[in-house]
């Protein structure tokens, strides 16, 4: 999918997924996120210390998943059930935001994309500098992405009892 389609998904999907890792372990986390385009970053937090933490500045390359689901798409073909999703994929450096009013703004943000209609010093008290001690702010800065779309009506079904040729299409298919 091309970058409009990416960008207004990532501004609709309320969960994704980021993943690190120490050493040769993979570590993957779910996690509310917000993507600025002005930057090109994807935000997250998670707590002041932990895994997250530590992934984070040992080994900076990172990768972002989320995705949307519908319904399956059962097929007279075993090699055709499916289901219909779409999804964007991120590949970039991720980077722990130390600076305090980068944090404030980064989770200002997050609350904004989830929270639009509240407002600071009305709906809920602003962030105060203790809270922002309290947590780890990051942005994964974007190398590359994808998005890609299945939604599809239905799978792929044999007619007629004519069954076609699997390792074609299988081949097609990737």
């Amino acid at each position: 999918m091309d970058d409009p389609w990416i960008i207004q998904f990532l501004s609709e999907i309320q969960i994704g997924h980021i993943s690190t890792r120490d050493g040769n372990q993979p570590f993957i986390n779910p996690t509310s996120f917000w993507y600025s385009a002005e930057n090109h970053e994807i935000y997250f937090h998670s707590n002041a210390y932990g895994r997250m933490r530590f992934n984070a500045e040992q080994n900076p390359e990172a990768c972002f998943e989320c995705f949307k689901s519908g319904r399956l798409l059962p097929s007279n073909l075993a090699l055709e059930v499916s289901f219909q999703y779409e999804c964007v994929i991120a590949y970039g450096k991720i980077r722990v935001i130390e600076k305090m009013d980068e944090k404030r703004d980064v989770l200002n943000g997050l609350l904004q994309k989830y929270f639009g209609k509240m407002e600071s010093g009305k709906d809920f008290r602003p962030i105060t500098d203790e809270e922002l001690k309290q947590t780890s702010v990051y942005g994964i800065k974007i190398d590359a992405w994808n998005g890609k779309r299945n939604w599809m009506a239905k799978a792929d079904q044999a007619e007629n009892g004519e069954w076609p040729d699997l390792a074609l299409k299988w081949f097609d298919f990737y």
